[in-house]
């Protein structure tokens, strides 16, 4: 799910009750405190993301615009802001050794499809941080992970890392399509008709694209935040990636030579779901290793950014439909969770070995699913999705779900504040926390409100 494409289509301490009551026997006084680590008494945190390019025409080039809406979001009862400061195009919004600052961006205007320029030289991302913890609330920062590059619609031409350094074509992905490979920079709007493929990827397992994100990611925490967030940390769909580089890898792996590639892992033109009943011989085993390679970065990802400063909070966004999501090649459960007992049909026995839970100090899960659909037990449900995910953390760490309140069924057009509310009490109940996307979409709609509602109703409750 293109949650980028989706917007631009629609464009402290915490407070735990320290309460204090008296017995009196005699002359004895025994005092009851509330305890802070009690999950039962503590509040659960509140994120809203802010998405860099659809935001951008409001907090570009505006400080005022940010310390405005930081202090409604404090109002309404968020405690925690994720600011995207890495958008899809590969470009960064803080200071970085590594690459080079956003200049523009694409959004959707009054006059349709264009660019908003940056133009003032005030650090992006220490705004955030200094407005926002000026008033209470935690400040994390966000990158989409392994992209460097868009080829935008609307001929608006191309904006990226490997747009502009012809000699990085090796890091992008390799796409496995019906007609042979290709990389995707070499993709053609008859291969493409959609520029489904507008955002490129990197491949995870070369071993220069990650040491550059992890120089990324080093810079980025040195700045005083409160958590660092990968979003895009995985491949970007099924047919990613058959590059000689990741072969070879794969190869080391197994222990054996593929010979007939890619047929014997992925025959061109499978779809990732639903599988068809038989798959190649070496499919299970190409679903490990991948999820492998995103474990394995994970684990040097998070290792760098404590390093830096062990304070900072490691954690990651991932869509909540964990049934499908091998599509991208992320296990993000425990690995005490058997992923093959539940999904046989593309987890090998070794499958949970990789998932990644344990690694993160906590969880951002997309809970996304139509206004009608809010509660309920399974995916494609709010609620559901949030109870899934604490099944699968195994209590490894933390995870925060909830709604993309822009997009999806009943969502497009606003005017769901019941909705809203309702989110808020189905996702913060079900799991650790709850999490909206997007910004721009409370503002447009004017969500404040609806997000108090449902945030005083859920403190009320914890207070009683």
């Amino acid at each position: 799910m293109n949650r980028k494409n989706f917007l631009m289509a629609t464009a402290g301490l915490g407070l735990f009750g320290f309460a204090s009551s008296c017995k009196k026997d005699n002359a004895a006084i025994e005092w009851i405190w509330d305890k802070p680590n009690d999950p039962a008494q503590s509040e659960k945190p509140r994120y809203i993301w802010i998405d860099a390019a659809a935001n951008f025409p409001d907090y570009a080039n505006s400080r005022e615009n940010i310390k405005r809406d930081l202090g409604k979001l404090a109002d309404a009862g968020i405690t925690d802001v994720v600011v995207d400061v890495r958008p899809s195009m590969g470009d960064v919004l803080f200071n970085s050794s590594q690459v080079q600052q956003v200049k523009k961006l694409d959004v959707w205007l009054s006059g349709g499809y264009g660019f908003v320029e940056r133009t003032v030289t005030w650090d992006y991302l220490q705004a955030f941080i200094d407005e926002g913890h000026a008033v209470g609330l935690k400040i994390h920062a966000a990158i989409n992970t392994f992209v460097a590059g868009n080829n935008y619609a609307y001929a608006l031409g191309q904006q990226g890392m490997l747009f502009r350094e012809g000699t990085k074509k090796e890091w992008a992905t390799t796409l496995n399509l019906p007609g042979g490979l290709v990389n995707v920079m070499d993709i053609t709007t008859a291969q493409d008709p959609d520029n489904s493929y507008g955002t490129k990827f990197m491949n995870p397992a070369n071993d220069d694209v990650q040491q550059y994100m992890l120089n990324i990611i080093g810079d980025l925490a040195r700045y005083n935040i409160d958590g660092l967030i990968l979003d895009r940390c995985r491949y970007n769909n099924f047919v990613c990636d058959f590059s000689a580089v990741t072969k070879q890898k794969f190869e080391q792996y197994i222990g054996e030579t593929v010979v007939n590639f890619p047929n014997d892992v992925i025959v061109p033109g499978t779809p990732s779901y639903p599988l068809p009943a038989t798959m190649p011989k070496h499919f299970k085993k190409w679903m490990e290793f991948r999820v492998k390679t995103i474990h394995d970065f994970m684990v040097k990802a998070r290792e760098r950014v404590k390093s830096v400063n062990d304070k900072i909070q490691f954690g990651v966004y991932v869509g909540g439909w964990y049934s499908t999501y091998y599509d991208v090649g992320v296990n993000w459960a425990s690995p005490k969770y058997n992923t093959a007992q539940f999904y046989p049909a593309w987890a090998s026995a070794a499958y949970k070995d990789f998932g990644y839970a344990d690694h993160m100090d906590f969880v951002l899960i997309g809970a996304y699913a139509p206004t009608d659909r809010i509660y309920g037990s399974g995916e494609w449900t709010v609620e559901g999705f949030c109870k899934n995910a604490k099944t699968l953390m195994q209590g490894d760490t933390k995870v925060s779900g909830g709604p993309d309140v822009g997009n999806g069924a009943g969502w497009e057009n606003g005017g769901m504040d019941a909705a809203v509310t309702k989110t808020v009490d189905a996702a913060i109940n079900a799991c650790d926390g709850y999490f909206i996307f997007d910004m721009v979409h409370v503002k447009r709609y004017n969500y404040f409100a609806a997000l108090k509602t449902g945030i005083d109703n859920y403190l009320n409750s914890i207070k009683k």
